[in-house]
């Protein structure tokens, strides 16, 4: 199946570089199209294989599966460029866009009955471990399932409701900087507990993956967990509270909420 990438910048080119080396897509197979000639450079430099072009209209027609993944002030723009060759009854048209609605993509497209889909992972989609979040409209069990089995491929896929993509923007999308940034925090603390940069940056990332790894495979509470190595009077309850008293938990609560698309 001929698949097009419309937009091929941080989200889109992680999306090609992920499918590609997954082996769900061929390159002979995918279409690159992007304003940019150093993205499609890029693009060219994954596989040789993968055809790339500017022009929108050219990648659009024919494609089995097209993935829209330009900035949200340019989806209207581009969309309108090559709604006329679309035949949303026979190709999937995925849009990888915070903020933008159905609503939106059908006033655009000009037709309320159209089979669109949503879709917003995070750049951990590369690695093959994207939590991605997909929204159906008029689409059926069949053509519903084979999105969400593609981005599957790729890490978590969840199936939800259009109302609740701001909120799984929040928590997924946006909330893969959050988890960097406590990373990089405690990386810094312990460079001031005495550690090399480069140690303790190891040091963080293996006992996070392990925090992780730990939960997925006990299905545990994460406050059960805690609760494990939260002896009375011990350092890490202390260290908890500290935390809390500088008001951690609170502070990534609001961070959340203030990241939602509106």
């Amino acid at each position: 199946m001929k698949s097009t990438f419309i937009g091929c910048g941080n989200m889109g080119g992680a999306t090609v570089r992920g499918l590609i080396a997954k082996g769900i897509l061929s390159a002979g197979d995918v279409t690159c199209c992007d304003l940019s000639k150093a993205c499609l450079d890029r693009m060219k430099q994954i596989d040789g294989a993968i055809t790339v072009t500017s022009d929108s209209r050219r990648a659009a027609e024919g494609a089995g599966l097209i993935v829209l993944a330009v900035k949200p002030w340019a989806v209207e723009p581009t969309l309108t460029s090559f709604k006329d060759l679309l035949d949303l009854k026979k190709q999937d048209l995925v849009v990888i866009a915070a903020g933008i609605t159905f609503e939106m993509l059908s006033a655009w497209l000009g037709d309320d009955k159209a089979t669109l889909f949503r879709a917003i992972p995070n750049t951990a989609i590369e690695v093959g471990s994207s939590v991605t979040f997909i929204s159906a409209q008029n689409a059926d069990a069949e053509r519903t399932a084979r999105i969400v089995e593609l981005f599957g491929a790729l890490g978590q896929s969840l199936l939800i409701p259009e109302d609740k993509m701001s909120a799984g923007t929040a928590l997924a999308s946006c909330g893969i900087a959050y988890a960097m940034r406590y990373i990089r925090a405690a990386m810094e603390g312990g460079v001031e507990l005495g550690f090399r940069a480069d140690e303790a940056l190891n040091i963080v990332l293996g006992t996070v993956k392990g925090a992780a790894d730990l939960l997925t495979s006990s299905g545990e509470h994460p406050e059960a967990a805690i609760d494990k190595v939260t002896t009375p009077g011990g350092i890490t309850i202390k260290g908890l509270n500290k935390m809390e008293e500088q008001g951690f938990s609170n502070a990534v609560i609001a961070g959340l909420k203030a990241s939602q698309s509106k």
